[in-house]
């Protein structure tokens, strides 16, 4: 089979031919035919056999692990995006997230933002804690945002705080997505420690939460209509959007139109 027949062996192909020995650390040898790095050599860096390397260079991805293929990235020395393409081609997907930690200036670029926008707009992490909002989200939620002493984590609010209930139309539904499209966005992060503390709090506190988790359903979060009971504003109708980040989609810009 001719490896520039598949994709994934194409690719494989060329960024081990890119790949000099001494970017690798190798020793570039007397007599040395091959360009850039022998599938041998590659193999050994990523801990894994030639056969398997040759394999994967035949397009052959069917038993493929995340594990094998974040070693095989980490031995080509692959870029972030390189190996989210890497793992597109093998049909998995990549187990290290875009990380907001490695990017610090995505959340600046966000605050920044959010005082041009001139509607309700507010940063959510990736445990659903605001982390920045605007002076009309902090109007809209004024029990939540605009409180000081308030928790940031909008679980907390919707389901430990009595408020929500009088401030959200149709509580008991959004309450049911909301909790639906947390367990999309979680994810792989359900195992985090962090993670499970927050959720064995809100279990813990919450009657409704808990029967709502044991449901086990799975929505992706979608924009759509809003209705608001506002103390002050009365009823409002919003459109919520989200969008993330190309390089931290942990974060969560939400916008109310």
């Amino acid at each position: 089979m001719d490896t520039a027949a598949t994709p994934l062996g194409a690719f494989l192909r060329a960024h081990r031919e890119r790949l000099t020995p001494q970017q690798a650390g190798l020793p570039a040898g007397l007599r040395r035919r091959a360009k850039g790095l022998r599938r041998e050599e590659v193999a050994q860096l990523a801990g894994i056999s030639a056969t398997w390397l040759t394999w994967l260079e035949q397009g052959r991805s069917e038993s493929v692990s995340a594990h094998t293929l974040s070693r095989l990235a980490a031995a080509l020395q692959l870029s972030g995006a390189e190996t989210d393409y890497l793992f597109d081609l093998a049909g998995l997907k990549n187990p290290q997230e875009k990380r907001a930690d490695a990017n610090p200036q995505a959340r600046e670029i966000l605050e920044a933002m959010l005082p041009r926008i001139d509607m309700p707009a507010y940063v959510l992490d990736r445990r659903w804690r605001a982390v920045a909002w605007n002076a009309a989200a902090e109007e809209l939620f004024c029990d939540w945002l605009g409180k000081p002493d308030a928790s940031r984590n909008q679980l907390d609010f919707i389901f430990l705080m009595p408020e929500s209930r009088g401030l959200i139309d149709n509580w008991p539904e959004r309450a049911r997505r909301v909790v639906a499209e947390l367990r999309a966005d979680l994810g792989q992060q359900l195992d985090d420690t962090e993670t499970a503390g927050m959720l064995e709090k809100l279990r813990r506190e919450s009657p409704e939460f808990d029967r709502l988790w044991q449901q086990q359903d799975v929505l992706e979060r979608e924009g759509g209509e809003r209705g608001f009971n506002h103390p002050r504003l009365g009823p409002l109708q919003k459109q919520q959007i989200t969008l993330r980040p190309a390089n931290a989609p942990e974060f969560k810009l939400v916008m109310l139109l």
